[in-house]
């Protein structure tokens, strides 16, 4: 596998390596799938330097869950709780696979749900929340109205999208990075001034 890319087999299979945490390096394989494209290794290194290495007590969100990649890899680096999203049964039927394989059923839960109607219905709030929509699709545009139910105080958005974004209703984009033509960012609530902003670019193609 190459640096920063997920492997894909000519049988339309695909893996991944979870980079950090009590899974370090166990290796993750997934479906091939129209517009599922995981978290490169780079990226997700970077993401977990903001987030801090150690996630112990924080509950998460992957609402375009794919891969899996961001949700295990905040459940390998001690999150309390990860809920992963996903609508297509091929894609999730894997996913829980891989939640048996890492025997991460206490951490990690599977919910088979559009992402809009997770976000619309869930009684739950979450410390972070993790945005990997396929593109040029709306999604963080549908999802940002929704977004004050889903938090909590002082909590956190991660989100890749094809263009920068200055934010999401009330997150603003306090770090960024670009990875190809991939460009992903980490939100805080409140203004640039309040959070401090800074910027990281990784060079390279996803």
């Amino acid at each position: 596998m190459k640096a920063g890319k997920a492997a894909r087999s000519a049988a339309g299979v695909g893996s991944l390596r979870i980079v950090g945490g009590d899974w370090r390096r166990r290796v993750l394989r997934f479906p091939d799938a129209e517009g599922l494209r995981p978290t490169p290794d780079r990226v997700r290194e970077t993401l977990f330097n903001w987030l801090g290495q150690d996630l112990t007590g924080l509950t998460c969100l992957d609402l375009f869950a794919g891969s899996g990649a961001l949700g295990f890899e905040a459940a390998s680096r001690g999150a309390e709780k990860v809920v992963l999203v996903e609508s297509n049964a091929k894609v999730a039927e894997a996913l829980g696979s891989n939640i048996r394989l890492l025997a991460a059923g206490d951490r990690v839960e599977l919910v088979r749900q559009d992402a809009l109607k997770f976000a619309s219905s869930t009684p739950h709030v979450f410390d972070v929340v993790f945005i990997d929509p396929p593109y040029r699709q709306g999604w963080i545009e549908k999802l940002c109205p929704l977004l004050p139910r889903l938090m909590k105080k002082d909590s956190v958005i991660y989100a890749e999208a094809e263009m920068p974004l200055e934010g999401c209703g009330e997150w603003q984009t306090v770090r960024h990075g670009r990875a190809g033509q991939v460009h992903f960012h980490l939100m805080r609530q409140g203004s640039l001034q309040d959070a401090g902003s800074s910027r990281s670019d990784l060079p390279g193609h996803i």
